[in-house]
């Protein structure tokens, strides 16, 4: 099944507004991050990737273990980060050192790229992707059958 990345755009942006509700992950009554993203890709393909255990916010700091990331590789397509387009999920490390446990999924407005998340206290958000934002990217995936 091939998916426009125009549509993976759009199917993110209905999630604007959601709050930011932690392990949750449905439009309009609130998702965290990791929530925003199944949810998305529940639009785009009728299903979940595969059930998620419950996690806490701090994720894996304590053992290191890059979880998130190695979820991401089993379901979506690595790609280079310079690389990334618009309809991609952006892996985020957001201090050095620690595990990268944040997630969202690249736009593009009439400014220039932007990144659609749940940040906490926000909810669902559509932000320039400026650079402080992307020094913070340490992985990129597309989304399976992903196409231009």
């Amino acid at each position: 099944m091939s998916v426009d990345r125009t549509t993976i755009v759009s199917a993110t942006r209905e999630w604007i507004g959601t709050p930011y509700v932690h392990q949750a992950s449905l439009m309009g009554v609130g998702c965290d991050c990791l929530g925003l993203v199944r949810g998305v890709f529940r639009q785009l393909y009728g299903h979940e990737p595969e059930d998620v255990p419950p996690y806490t916010p701090d994720w894996s700091e304590a053992s290191g273990d890059e979880r998130l990331w190695a979820a991401a590789r089993r379901h979506l397509a690595e790609v280079p980060v310079g690389r990334a387009q618009a309809g991609d999920v952006a892996l985020m490390r957001m201090r050095a050192g620690m595990v990268a446990k944040h997630l969202g999924i690249i736009a593009q407005d009439a400014t220039g790229p932007t990144i659609i998340h749940a940040y906490s206290r926000l909810g669902v958000v559509e932000s320039p992707l400026t650079q402080p934002w992307s020094r913070l990217i340490v992985a990129a995936f597309a989304f399976p059958g992903s196409t231009d």
